[in-house]
Parts: structure tokens; sequence; C-alpha cells
């Protein structure tokens, strides 16, 4: 499957992708929807670890503008949690993160998730085209 996904996004890549399926045992052995499934608990575990991450920068943050957009992404991961109960909500999770980085985009910095999104994008990513062979 990791090869149908390089060669469906080249962003991700085939090594990224078995590194990303390598953290859930079960998927050497899982058929495309065991690895759909996995993909989706694997991107919904890395959005609930940004969120964490997002809490302790919000914690320090000195900025209100700064600690303003890290409220706004904050919103953005807690609702992907809750999206990524359903596979059909996967579209809508990998813009979400393209939204947080806007914001800070538009204060003229460089955002404090910015590794946390991309790779969350690759997971959510990953995913999507796993589950997307399905219908």
């Amino acid at each position: 499957m990791c090869k149908f996904v390089d060669a469906t996004n080249k962003d991700i890549g085939y090594d990224y992708c078995i590194k990303f399926f390598q953290a859930d045992k079960a998927s050497a052995t899982a058929d495309n929807r065991g690895l759909g499934y996995i993909a989706t608990k694997l991107s919904r575990a890395a959005a609930s670890n940004t969120l964490k991450r997002i809490d302790t920068l919000m914690a320090s943050e000195g900025d209100k503008k700064i600690h303003a957009r890290l409220s706004d992404c904050r919103v953005l991961y807690s609702a992907a949690v809750n999206l990524l109960k359903v596979a059909a909500n996967l579209n809508a999770v990998i813009s979400d993160t393209e939204t947080c980085e806007n914001g800070f985009r538009v204060l003229g910095v460089t955002s404090p998730l910015a590794a946390e999104d991309a790779v969350f994008t690759k997971d959510c990513s990953i995913a999507l085209i796993i589950t997307s062979t399905f219908w």
C-alpha cells in the first residue's frame, strides 16, 4: 500500500509511509481496510499529541497575537480529534492544518506548529489515500 501512497502523493514518500505504519504492529498483517483504520487511528493520535504541544506553548507564550493563533489552532486540532472518529472527515481535517498555518503567516511569524502541521497533514493524507480506495 505504501507504493500506492507514494505514487499518489510524492510529498509523503514511500519511506515516510513505511515508518508511519511501523508505529502500529497490526499494520504488518492488515488488509487495506485495516490499514485505513490504522492510518486514521494514528492520525487521531498525532492530533492529540499536537493538542498537548499547543497547550504547552500557550502556557508559556507572552505575545497575545501568537497566543490567539495558538488558541485558533487548538480549536482546529480539538475538532480534528473528534472528526477523525469518522474517516470521511479526513479532507476537512487536512484543510484545518493549512488554516492553522495561515494564521501565523498573517502575523508574519513562523508557526511554532509547522513541524507538527506538516507531519499531521502527511499522516491524514495517507489515511485519505487508503480510505479513498474503499468507495
